[in-house]
């Protein structure tokens, strides 16, 4: 494989400023490698970055749903992740010491040496060799990355599905921990809504329901039974513990939150659960108001309210096996895929801001 001397990024160098730069490939040593990009897809936290709805306080190359071909690896590394040049891989968003406690006990995603802190995507680009994110045509992979390999079949830019799907396996399975006939609501229809539904049903619901809100989820609701929901409701028009009771003849077993600054959603949530019943909450409000939180209920109903941060590695796996096969349309969802210059149209349109809105949005640089 020809190694390239330079890549090409986009550095967020503040709000709504991409900016294109030119950057070394750094060269590998003996426990690192560099990754080829071939498709890096975009989430609510990119378009957050983007606006300034999160911000930073430094210059970054945004990205962390890369794809790629492993073009050089030293041999340590490929020992460790298990892969070699040419092989075709996911990278996971966190790092790993794989050293201290967390770690140990296999919770690396709070792992005390990494974290949410230097996670990809969200690295100062000032910090060697700059290549952090995946708006670029290479990405540096450190000693502590984790990877993991896609199957040969599967294409990039579907691959890149790897994150959402795997946070829907982890929110709406491992961490309640989701069985046969259970009852889960799904509340928001965005693709890691859609990809809870579709984890549910894999792993046995027996019925699954999403919420949205019209007109703004009127295609993503649409969508949803091909994803494995049963029922797909607008909170807009209806109150959806009322519509799953009339359906099921009970509060949902399981509700899985992924909404994002949808302050109210709390409440609906423990409208929606049964007693006893779990809530997962993985979506971010952006706020301090919970609207219509009555505290008791969670006494009252005996409830078990979980957070949820991120993915494990079994569940990237579980998601890539299940994109393999092709049991869900991931690979038809309505998606806008863009070079690094279509990126700031791309990141305006997710976040609200012009049409279309993408269901999934994929950078290819």
């Amino acid at each position: 494989m020809v190694r390239q001397a330079t890549a090409r990024a986009l550095v967020l160098e503040r709000p709504r400023a991409l900016v294109e730069r030119e950057f070394a490939v750094p060269d590998v040593a003996d426990d690192d490698g560099v990754l080829r990009i071939e498709a890096c897809g975009l989430c609510g936290t990119d378009h957050e970055q983007y606006t300034g709805a999160l911000p930073a306080g430094f210059a970054f190359v945004p990205g962390h749903e890369a794809v790629g071909i492993v073009e050089a690896i030293g041999p340590t590394a490929a020992e460790r992740w298990g892969v070699r040049a040419g092989d075709r891989v996911a990278v996971e968003v966190f790092q790993a010491c794989r050293a201290c406690p967390p770690c140990e006990a296999g919770d690396y995603r709070l792992c005390r040496n990494h974290g949410i802190r230097d996670m990809y995507g969200f690295v100062p680009v000032d910090s060697p060799p700059g290549l952090w994110g995946g708006y670029a045509t290479h990405q540096y992979l450190a000693s502590d990355s984790l990877l993991l390999p896609v199957p040969a079949a599967l294409d990039p830019v579907v691959a890149t599905l790897f994150n959402p799907l795997g946070a829907g396996v982890r929110w709406a399975v491992s961490v309640p921990g989701t069985g046969p006939g259970d009852v889960v609501a799904v509340l928001g229809p965005g693709v890691r809504g859609l990809s809870a539904c579709a984890a549910a049903k894999e792993a046995g619901a027996g019925f699954v329901m999403v919420t949205g809100v019209s007109p703004h989820d009127d295609e993503r609701l649409a969508l949803a039974k091909d994803f494995g929901a049963d029922l797909a409701v607008d909170v807009g028009n209806a109150d959806p513990a009322k519509v799953l009771r009339d359906h099921t003849g009970q509060g949902a077993d399981v509700v899985v939150d992924v909404t994002a600054k949808a302050p109210a959603a709390l409440a609906q949530a423990i409208a929606i659960a049964r007693t006893g019943g779990t809530i997962v909450v993985a979506g971010t409000r952006g706020s301090a108001d919970t609207p219509g939180f009555w505290p008791d209920l969670i006494v009252f109903k005996e409830l078990r309210i979980l957070g949820a941060l991120g993915v494990d590695g079994a569940d990237y796996r579980a998601a890539l096996d299940l994109l393999a096969r092709g049991r869900y349309p991931f690979a038809d969802l309505p998606r806008s895929v863009v070079a690094l210059d279509g990126a700031d149209a791309l990141l305006r349109s997710m976040a609200g801001e012009a049409d279309p809105l993408p269901v999934h949005g994929v950078i290819r640089p």
